[in-house]
């Protein structure tokens, strides 16, 4: 059996939200281009066809992954400790790097809810583990292919 996935609320909320409209209007949308398309005639030489079953084929291989993902979700409550200063799942945490002294602020979420552009980094990921149950004033050493990376853990907003 997979391992569970952890979300935090939002993110489980953000993903019944895509899985409704994916369920609900775009699959009414696709259908809608297949019957378009098939009233054209021939379907062996009909590109909006071969476009819309593809586009159908997608939209259900990602209503597949979302279900799956939601089925086997755990969702991070708040435990009802209120350490301001300590870094946990949801945490939006300012980091100093310390060799290119410079600032980085990350959000931890679940690995599923990991987005490197939007700044939010998995629990599981080495920074992500390394930096969870510290506090400001922490220093945290990530292992990466160039070496020891040392980041000062400056603010943390729960």
């Amino acid at each position: 059996m997979a391992e569970k996935q952890l979300l935090t609320q939002k993110g489980y909320d953000e993903r019944v939200a895509l899985l409704e409209e994916l369920k609900v209007v775009r699959r009414k949308e696709v259908a809608q281009k297949l019957k378009e398309a098939r009233e054209q005639g021939d379907l062996s030489e009909n590109a909006e066809y071969d476009a819309a079953k593809d586009e159908q084929r997608d939209i259900e291989a990602q209503i597949a992954e979302l279900e799956a993902i939601l089925n086997n979700c755990e969702i991070i409550q708040d435990t009802g400790k209120k350490d301001k200063n300590k870094v946990k799942m949801e945490s939006v945490v300012k980091l100093h790097d310390i060799e290119f002294d410079e600032d980085i602020e990350y959000t931890i979420v679940g690995s599923s809810e990991a987005d490197s552009l939007n700044n939010k980094i998995s629990n599981e990921s080495p920074l992500g583990a390394a930096m969870i149950g510290k506090k400001v004033g922490d220093v945290v050493k990530v292992e990466a292919p160039a070496g020891i990376i040392e980041y000062k853990i400056v603010a943390v907003q729960n």
